[in-house]
């Protein structure tokens, strides 16, 4: 199979309030506003290429409206389209700003995707945000520990292993690495990439019966020093952070989770390894190799386990499951077999 995808390019949020969640973004992230269309507000960070990685879209509760890869070529969107439609799942095209012509579908699991080939590379080329270095689309913001650009999602699915199957078979993601409980057969995580990442799509196994959801969408920081800059200056902005920093086992990144107003998840992350791997075959952890937390000293907290929007039960998480949530888990599991 050619290389179909690319990377991630842009997740778009939906929020109860909008401008509570942009004005989170721009003061408190160091994001810069670029645009507003059709009630909906495309956000960057600093060193996006594209005109922007986040969109905010007023809803009743929180959750994921999109989440969009650029493929590789022109040619690659339209076997992607293929190869989506010969699976049995029909999507539609639109025109998306800044992206073109653009293709959206449902997949299996309920979650939205965007796929497009074209993209506007953006630059500020005067005023206020101009950079004087040439490989910078913008200058550095000026928001302590603001991301460089938008790095993951990590989405909810009822199989882990059968979600990461068919976006490998069907669109060519990598998988690279899954967490299985210790006494149970039971993945609870895996990770799967489009390029030399661990990964830019991460699955935690849904103990709802809710489908589509979202555990937390991540973006990047340069150094590990920076994340521990953003983590000072957000609990000085009165930001609660939810658990870390610490670093992953998996993927080996150091990371540190908070919410924003309408209690969507962020992560932020830095470092891990890069894997160019072709024929890579994925490893699968299990939980007391510190597949969560490679220090394996953490205590995870419950909250974690929260996915949105709310549902009538708790998904797992990157970080671990507490022995409530591994027995509903387990539970729900075996009820579906």
């Amino acid at each position: 199979m050619i290389t179909l995808l690319s990377h991630l390019s842009y997740v778009a949020l939906v929020s109860p309030d909008v401008e509570a969640s942009v004005d989170f973004y721009v003061k408190k992230v160091g994001l810069t506003e670029v645009a507003r269309k059709d009630g909906r507000v495309y956000l960057r960070c600093w060193g996006d290429y594209y005109t922007y990685s986040l969109v905010i879209e007023h809803g009743e509760e929180p959750a994921l409206a999109t989440m969009a890869w650029r493929t590789s070529s022109a040619e690659a969107l339209e076997e992607a389209v293929s190869r989506i439609e010969a699976a049995g799942v029909t999507g539609e095209w639109f025109d998306g700003l800044d992206i073109g012509r653009a293709y959206q579908f449902v997949g299996p699991w309920g979650h939205s995707m965007t796929l497009h080939w074209d993209a506007r590379h953006f630059r500020f080329e005067e005023g206020e945000h101009a950079s004087v270095f040439p490989d910078r689309p913008q200058k550095r913001s000026k928001v302590a520990g603001a991301p460089r650009y938008l790095d993951h999602v990590t989405i909810c699915a009822s199989d882990v292993d059968a979600f990461a199957e068919w976006y490998s078979e069907v669109l060519g993601y990598r998988i690279m690495a899954r967490t299985v409980l210790e006494d149970v057969p039971l993945s609870v995580f895996s990770v799967i990439t489009t390029n030399e990442k661990s990964h830019d799509l991460g699955i935690v196994l849904d103990g709802s019966s809710r489908s589509g959801r979202v555990n937390h969408f991540a973006f990047w920081v340069d150094t590990r020093e920076e994340m521990l800059i953003a983590a000072d200056t957000l609990i000085e902005d009165g930001v609660h952070i939810e658990y870390g920093p610490t670093i992953h086992g998996i993927g080996e990144q150091s990371f540190l989770y908070y919410r924003e107003p309408s209690t969507m998840r962020i992560e932020l992350n830095t470092g891990g390894y890069r894997n160019y791997v072709p024929d890579w075959e994925p490893n699968t952890w299990k939980t007391s190799q510190g597949s969560y937390d490679i220090y394996q000293n953490g205590t995870m907290h419950a909250s974690l386990s929260e996915s949105f929007p709310p549902a009538d039960g708790p998904s797992a998480t990157e970080e671990g499951i507490t022995e409530e949530v591994r027995d509903q888990l387990v539970a729900g599991s075996s009820s579906d077999r």
